[in-house]
């Protein structure tokens, strides 16, 4: 308990205004990231508006649309204000006008639905006009005027900011032009939601190319894995610990968001891999607390989070760093949610490889598979639909048993032959079977409605099989080519490696 409120009074502390705070020389404005044509938060949960203004004055916001509504002057205090607006059915459009003595701001064409967060590095920024089909899909934009994008600018920053340096594309209606060069990944999910939803949807796009967890954590969570860089190492130029955090996440956690979504963990192959099984869930838990904190409790303390699992990058690589981040980006669980990281949800994209693709392998343009499986995970997570299917087939156990190992799934499968995807572990001893143990192919032999029989012939006559691993490459498998998918067909198996259970022949 005493941690927690150590933590808390911290937060509190850096979100304070201090007296560098940009007042604007006395001239009334709202924050950076509020603007025309822009989304607020819809009910139930509030929308923060704050902004800066003359030092004892008292602004008061009004909302002038479908529904009107009047908030009570609030104090400037140190050049800033802010005020809580009660609960806003989704929809629009609505003038915003914030007042204090003989001066007013106004925000018009806001729109109330649900704001989502988009985070990362390079496959979040890759750009719309990239993908595949581009041209098809910037051609629907006009039928999406009520998704609408923003995007922060590239910053760094040593310290906790409170407001953004700088606005790459301010709160805008969508056009061609501008969804081009937006976030192909963060559109195409608002897309998605917004044909299910039927009401706005804003996205704020905050990413980075080539940038590694530890730039967009907080000294807090950093901490919480041993990864905090000491008082010398600081002392170097080079420091890049929480930089984005400071100057791109920070900033926003006044601002009222339903949740996140995030691609990265490429960058973390080479930087403190093994310790991204808890990097990353302890950014994600840092994020909600700080958010819920930041908006006075109206970002859910527990919001949605989905990310994409990482694809592929070197088709003939043996190295085991991709398969181990996307591991270690379920918490070592394999999927998700699981206890450690509740209300998130992942889009495995192993099976969308790219292998001609212009701008690297490492960055596929199948961008709109990967929305599609992360919007299935946003509607069950969290808009709680009970019959959307979203989770691809994981195994409940594997039974090793003289010549074969037998899978059995938490659902229908449907299978492809293979011979080389599954790998087993073969042992004299039953030692425990790691990264550099021999692993073997193990041919598919027979399956049925929910289970998978594999050979373990390549096992030597005295070796049996102690563990099983599937899709325990950087590349498994061709474009949705993997063994295993959803009865369905739509949503492939995610990769996992377990111990084998032993049993009769």
């Amino acid at each position: 308990m005493t941690c927690l409120l150590i933590v808390a009074l911290t937060l509190c502390a850096v979100l304070t205004p201090s007296a560098s705070v940009d007042s604007c020389d006395g001239c009334l404005r709202f924050a950076s990231y509020y603007g025309d044509h822009m989304v607020l938060q819809r009910s139930p949960e509030r929308a923060v508006l704050w902004g800066y203004g003359p030092d004892g004055g008292h602004v008061t916001v009004s909302l002038s649309g479908p529904v009107n509504q009047k908030t009570s002057p609030v104090p400037v205090l140190e050049g800033v204000w802010q005020v809580t607006m009660d609960p806003v059915d989704a929809g629009g459009p609505y003038n915003v006008t914030a007042a204090t003595e003989g001066s007013t701001a106004t925000l018009t064409d806001v729109l109330f639905g649900d704001v989502w967060l988009c985070g990362g590095q390079s496959n979040m920024g890759f750009e719309t006009y990239k993908i595949f089909n581009a041209s098809d899909e910037l051609a629907l934009v006009p039928n999406y005027s009520q998704v609408r994008p923003f995007m922060v600018a590239l910053e760094k920053s040593q310290t906790e900011l409170m407001d953004l340096i700088e606005v790459k594309l301010p709160w805008t209606v969508p056009t061609a032009g501008n969804v081009a060069d937006f976030s192909a990944l963060c559109w195409l999910f608002g897309h998605y939601m917004h044909d299910i939803l039927k009401y706005p949807i804003g996205l704020v796009e905050s990413c980075w190319s080539g940038t590694p967890v530890e730039m967009w954590s907080s000294t807090r969570a950093l901490q919480q894995c041993g990864l905090a860089q000491s008082t010398e190492e600081k002392a170097f130029p080079s420091v890049t610990d929480s930089v984005l955090w400071n100057s791109m996440i920070h900033p926003l956690l006044n601002m009222t968001i339903k949740g996140a979504i995030w691609y990265q963990g490429e960058s973390n192959a080479d930087l403190n891999q093994d310790e991204y099984n808890c990097s990353f869930p302890a950014m994600i838990d840092d994020w909600r607390m700080a958010f819920h904190q930041g908006s006075g409790g109206q970002t859910a303390a527990d919001f949605p989070f989905g990310f994409v699992q990482l694809s592929t990058y070197l088709k003939t690589s043996t190295s085991d760093a991709f398969p181990n981040i996307r591991w270690h980006q379920t918490a070592d669980v394999g999927f998700v949610p699981n206890p450690r990281m509740p209300r998130t949800f992942m889009a495995v994209a192993l099976d969308l490889p790219d292998e001609f693709s212009p701008y690297h392998t490492i960055h596929p343009r199948y961008k709109r598979d990967i929305a599609y499986r992360l919007s299935l995970g946003a509607r069950a997570v969290a808009y709680n639909e009970t019959d959307v299917h979203f989770l691809g087939p994981f195994p409940n156990q594997t039974l090793c048993s003289g010549m074969h190992v037998n899978i059995t799934y938490d659902q229908a499968v449907s299978v492809t032959p293979s011979s080389h995807v599954f790998e087993i572990c073969c042992s004299a001893n039953q030692a425990p079977c790691g990264p550099k143990s021999l692993w073997v192919p193990a041919p598919i032999t027979n399956w049925g409605p929910t289970t998978v029989q594999l050979s373990t012939s390549l096992c030597s006559p005295t070796e049996e099989a102690a563990a099983v691993r599937y899709a325990w490459r950087d590349w498994p498998c061709d474009y949705k080519a993997c063994p295993i998918y959803s009865l369905s067909g739509i949503l492939p198996g995610p990769p996992f490696i377990s111990n084998c259970h032993q049993g009769n022949n």
